[in-house]
């Protein structure tokens, strides 16, 4: 048996995979003690109400309150008797945070994954920003591909698409998702850095002059940097500007100033649930799932 519990910010995702794999959704409450203190209950009759499953516990974790739910749903399942945990960390905080940049600060992605590795058996993530992030967990996480999925949103017409990646080490992903749609080309947009705020932007050589043009990235935050590359692309004369990302993070005024700049849809995934979650990584993630049952 099979049974999935659904961080606050993951529900729709989780409910997606409950269906995938044919498993149980259980149902969890969340709530605050009067101090602050964060809640967790599953809907379970009795204390050992999942002696012998195993359990998926599928949660984002973009907050620290969603880190520190992730523990306790684990450790509930636990307590319900699960004799099998699997964490499923769609989008984890912390990820960019892979190394210490400066002394005497903490590589914060293995603190986070310390953490959770104490409360499961096994931990998938979904694109997480740099590799080595997996070897911070105990074992190692295994990680799937959600970019994947992001050629499912995009029009049928695309024409003559080019599919461009923010920088040429994330050309695999633009890759990925031309390989999805089934026809186009890739580039990448080389980047210049003059200070900490001051960065020149422009594809590196190809031809967008009436094509459309599809930009793939692993996340987009405040869009600043995406917009900026929207520019250019409108002053080569491209035809319709697409955004696709496995995690839209878009805080504050990313989506208003990606449409301002020109962009014509901006596509994620459910990995984070907002307004722009048009695909679901749902199939991917119950694949690579039912692979290890």
């Amino acid at each position: 048996m099979t049974t999935i519990l659904s961080g606050s910010a993951s529900q729709a995702l989780a409910g997606r995979l409950a269906r995938a794999l044919e498993a149980t959704l259980l149902e969890t409450s969340y709530d605050r003690f009067p101090n602050g203190d964060l809640f967790v209950s599953l809907d379970v009759d009795h204390d050992l109400a999942l002696e012998d499953e195993r359990v998926i516990v599928v949660a984002s974790t973009a907050s620290s309150d969603a880190h520190l739910e992730l523990l306790l749903l684990q450790d509930a399942a636990r307590e319900a008797g699960a004799t099998e945990i699997v964490t499923v960390i769609p989008y984890m905080g912390y990820d960019r945070q892979e190394q210490a940049f400066n002394p005497g600060e903490p590589v914060s992605s293995r603190a986070v994954a310390r953490a959770i590795s104490s409360g499961t058996d096994e931990v998938v993530l979904v694109t997480p920003h740099e590799d080595v992030v997996c070897d911070f967990f105990e074992p190692t996480a295994r990680q799937i591909d959600g970019a994947t999925v992001l050629a499912d949103a995009l029009p049928d017409d695309l024409d003559h698409p080019v599919f461009i990646a923010p920088d040429v080490g994330a050309v695999s992903l633009a890759e990925t998702v031309r390989e999805a749609y089934g026809r186009g080309s890739t580039d990448y947009f080389e980047k210049t850095r003059h200070s900490e705020t001051a960065v020149d932007i422009s594809p590196s050589d190809i031809d967008v002059d009436g094509r459309d043009v599809v930009v793939v990235d692993d996340s987009i935050s405040t869009g600043g940097t995406m917009s900026e590359a929207v520019g250019v692309l409108t002053e080569r004369g491209v035809g319709r500007v697409y955004v696709t990302c496995v995690h839209p993070v878009l805080a504050r005024s990313a989506v208003t100033r990606l449409y301002t700049a020109g962009v014509e849809a901006i596509y994620g995934t459910d990995t984070l649930e907002r307004a722009v979650s048009s695909v679901s990584v749902a199939p991917v993630l119950a694949e690579t799932l039912e692979l290890t049952e």
